[in-house]
């Protein structure tokens, strides 16, 4: 599937769900895509209640969720979608193999179809050389391994991951993380990251959906959202503070950002004073470039102006 296309998987219209008096979602509506999507959000934002709605788990309260135009109480949305769990709830005296065979046959694959199946989907996760150990052996990356795997195993056109990168190290996160990017461009299977670690949604996925209060906040593709800036940061290799003294005698003020100098809202008229002041102050230029907004300073800058602020600035993290 192209990562591009503008046909939704997933539809929300004015979905809403409430708890007694908790309403977790409150008339959310969004699309999700193919590719890899982000669902950020703090605690309570209503991340978990819409995927347990689209996987037909909880009915809604008003509005509409469907799942590849059908509505996900219809049997055959379900068996399209995959779903890799937050929390450790694998069976621990059995194989990887035996599980995923187990988990196949749950879908309806036969027996020999299911066996080969759970083989290879172990060995596109990198399990396969482990497939016969017992789960309790396992390391914590390789226990999400097989989680990722019992998703896949039935071949669905889109899989949910809760916090696919918890417990992981930084290595450990790195190898899920491309894992995940190879699931998506080899196999043509969209993903939907339900995370509050941003560096991983900046890393790996195409579009965001950001929830707080039950609703939408955000709902557009990543590069679009961290797009470039213009704040230009210029090195030079030489005479830095002859160069900020010639930008200001031509009305151009400039910061200095480590061993950059910054230029803000630099228009057609600052890169040619820019220009000009290299040439003036005899300071060789090593870099010139553009600033790009981050997904934390996008959620920084919502936090001083909406609910989020209150409410742990965001609480997404970082790590």
């Amino acid at each position: 599937m192209d990562s591009n296309s503008s046909t939704p998987l997933l539809t929300a219209e004015k979905l809403s769900k409430s708890y007694g008096s908790v309403r977790a979602l409150n008339e959310a509506t969004f699309g999700i895509g193919p590719g890899i999507t982000g669902l950020l959000g703090p605690n309570g934002s209503g991340k978990s209640t819409s995927i347990r709605i689209f996987l037909g788990l909880l009915k809604p309260t008003g509005g509409e969720a469907r799942v590849l135009g059908l509505d996900v109480a219809d049997p055959a949305a379900r068996t399209r979608l995959g779903y890799m769990p937050e929390h450790d709830c694998l069976p621990s005296t059995v194989s990887a193999a035996e599980f995923l065979t187990h988990i196949a046959q749950v879908s309806g694959i036969p027996f020999a179809r299911a066996r080969s199946l759970a083989a290879d989907t172990l060995r596109h996760v990198g399990l396969f050389e482990e497939r016969y150990r017992p789960i309790s052996t396992y390391s914590t990356g390789m226990k999400q391994r097989v989680k990722l795997a019992q998703a896949l195993v039935h071949d669905p056109v889109l899989v949910f991951m809760d916090e696919p990168t918890a417990g992981l190290d930084p290595t450990g996160r790195v190898e899920m993380l491309n894992l995940i990017r190879k699931i998506n461009s080899e196999f043509e299977i969209s993903l939907v990251l339900s995370t509050h670690l941003m560096q991983d949604v900046e890393r790996s996925c195409h579009n965001i959906v950001l929830l707080d209060a039950g609703r939408v906040v955000h709902s557009e593709s990543v590069e679009r959202l961290t797009e470039e800036s213009q704040t230009v940061y210029v090195e030079v290799t030489a005479n830095r503070e002859g160069f900020v003294k010639a930008l200001a005698e031509r009305g151009v003020s400039a910061g200095q950002d480590g061993g950059a100098v910054v230029v803000s809202n630099a228009g057609t008229h600052e890169l040619d004073v820019i220009r000009d002041a290299l040439v003036s102050a005899n300071a060789p230029l090593h870099r010139l470039a553009p600033s790009r907004r981050s997904l934390l300073d996008i959620f920084r800058s919502d936090a001083q102006g909406n609910p989020m602020s209150g409410r742990g600035s965001v609480g997404l993290g970082t790590r």
